[in-house]
């Protein structure tokens, strides 16, 4: 009763208690790192029992008082340097510390513990239980030598360290989950156990290590990492205004082997050496591209423009009508009256022909009504839109109710795996020569820097979908044929030269791809 009423005895006890906090946390680092080895549903077990086994430890050696001033007897003599029992354990537990943290740091640098498509090993956990056991001993007994130099009472001193097990049992579960979560904080805090180790190693010897060093030096590593994890978390912010569709797809292209928009040129040769080591083709990555960008394309890039459109006029007469059928291999036709804007139906062509044979006109009765879209549909309800067409085409109109394309479950499959062409059509892009093609106008302007492994030409704010309306938002005019333009494209230079017109449409275009080193411009294209 007369410690309680002692202020004395108040100050003591709340400056051990500190001190034994202090004097705690890396051993509490330690058991962080070593129960991350373990299952997930053994690691708080482990942690419990190494800060228990701490507890025990340190009480048991604040009872032996006595003994433990014996520990600081020499045993032996190694010339004039005397080794008492407390200075081998020092050595011994110093030994231990730079031994684990240095094979600790080399797993997790190396990142031989990430076994690619296997389930984690784990560690046993009596095997990581014994460790904790192990560096338990060296850190009690700094932790009680600390106790007895600062307080003469024996209760005051297990009142102290009770406290201070206590604090650090409840507070070990957030710096588990904190350090385990961040892998720059486990290095730092292996190369705290490394200082640490050395430190003891050293006082065994004979050569103190004044305690302060140790601490400024931690207290100042832990402030640049403060200061590294804020910026980390900062950049986070800046780019959570990026939907999280967009990050999830550019991540997962990253992991297939595709560079990055914001990953720097002086990089490339790396990449080329590595590109043997990646496990999916180029063909494969540009599906898993197609799949992932599906949902941010516009109707646009994926339907058949209205200058493509094959359709069917009720007005001509049914011998034109079966030649014009015979011409194009479609499955479904827009039927109308007098112009495209006027749908009656859409017939399906062994009807169309069957009709024309046998009654000797179109039947307008077994058309199908049309489906229509608006021309800002979302692709993903367009997709749901083309699954209840049952394989029939759907119209896009724009806010006047003009025609601008269709769309059919091909044109959504090429947006995927590439272009696919009818009988009657050649191929959007022709190899040339090694980084020369020629590009149709109205190509895909995503199948376009696919095939040539280019990256965002346009923006999702831009209001054209082709090669020809790139070409013309860059001039901004209509070319003449042969006229050339080069466009400086991340370390690269596209060389255009206009092939042919249609009209008032860029038809068709000779690209040739270089690096910025050379200096190259468009050969002639046959």
């Amino acid at each position: 009763m007369e410690l309680l009423l002692d202020p004395s005895v108040w100050v003591g006890l709340l400056t051990l208690v500190v001190l034994e906090i202090v004097l705690g946390i890396d051993n509490l680092i330690f058991i962080a790192i070593l129960s991350e080895k373990l299952p997930p549903h053994q690691r708080d077990k482990a942690r419990v029992i190494g800060l228990s086994l701490a507890l025990v430890m340190r009480l048991a050696l604040l009872s032996a008082i006595s003994w433990m001033f014996r520990l600081t007897t020499p045993l032996f003599f190694v010339g004039d340097m005397g080794f008492s029992g407390r200075d081998l354990i020092l050595i011994i537990g110093g030994f231990f510390l730079v031994f684990k943290g240095t094979m600790e740091m080399h797993e997790r640098v190396e990142g031989k513990r990430n076994a690619v498509l296997q389930s984690p090993a784990y560690a046993s956990f009596g095997i990581i239980v014994t460790q904790i056991v192990v560096l338990d001993a060296v850190f009690s007994l700094d932790a009680v030598i600390t106790a007895v130099g600062m307080v003469e009472h024996l209760e005051v001193m297990m009142a102290a360290v009770i406290i201070a097990i206590g604090v650090m049992l409840v507070a070990s579960k957030p710096l588990t989950r904190f350090v385990n979560a961040h892998p720059t904080v486990v290095i730092l805090c292996l190369g705290f156990l490394l200082m640490i180790g050395f430190s003891l190693v050293a006082e065994g010897f004979g050569f103190k290590v004044p305690k302060g060093y140790l601490y400024a030096a931690i207290g100042f590593s832990v402030i640049i990492e403060s200061l590294n994890q804020l910026a980390r978390r900062n950049l986070v912010l800046m780019r959570s205004d990026r939907p999280m569709r967009e990050r999830t797809a550019e991540a997962v292209m990253r992991m297939l082997g595709k560079r990055g928009s914001a990953e720097s040129a002086e990089y490339a040769d790396e990449a080329a050496q590595a590109a043997d080591t990646v496990p999916f083709a180029e063909e494969e990555r540009h599906m898993v591209s197609g799949v992932l960008r599906l949902a941010e394309r516009n109707v646009h890039s994926v339907m058949t423009p209205r200058t493509d459109i094959t359709w069917l006029n009720l007005e001509d007469d049914p011998d034109t009508i079966r030649k014009e059928i015979n011409r194009t291999p479609h499955g479904f036709y827009p039927v109308c009256r007098g112009s495209l804007d006027e749908i009656v139906g859409i017939g399906r062509a062994k009807d169309l022909i069957t009709d024309i044979i046998v009654d000797g006109r179109v039947n307008q009765q077994r058309l199908r009504p049309p489906i229509i879209v608006h021309e800002t549909v979302r692709m993903l309800d367009l997709i749901n839109t083309l699954k209840s067409a049952r394989g029939q085409l759907v119209i896009v109109i724009n806010e006047f109710g003009t025609v601008e394309g269709l769309v059919t479950p091909i044109d959504v499959f090429e947006a995927i795996a590439g272009d696919f062409p009818d009988e009657d059509e050649t191929p959007d892009i022709i190899v040339k020569a090694e980084n020369q093609w020629i590009v149709e106008g109205g190509t895909d302007l995503h199948h376009f820097e696919q095939t040539l492994d280019l990256e965002e030409l346009s923006q999702d704010t831009d209001d054209f979908s082709t090669v020809a309306g790139f070409l013309l938002q860059q001039l901004g005019k209509l070319p003449e044929v042969g006229e050339t333009f080069a466009l400086d494209h991340r370390n690269q230079v596209l060389n255009f030269r206009i092939l042919e017109l249609d009209g008032r449409r860029i038809a068709k275009v000779f690209v040739e791809k270089t690096s910025v080193a050379e200096d190259a411009t468009p050969t002639e294209a046959a």
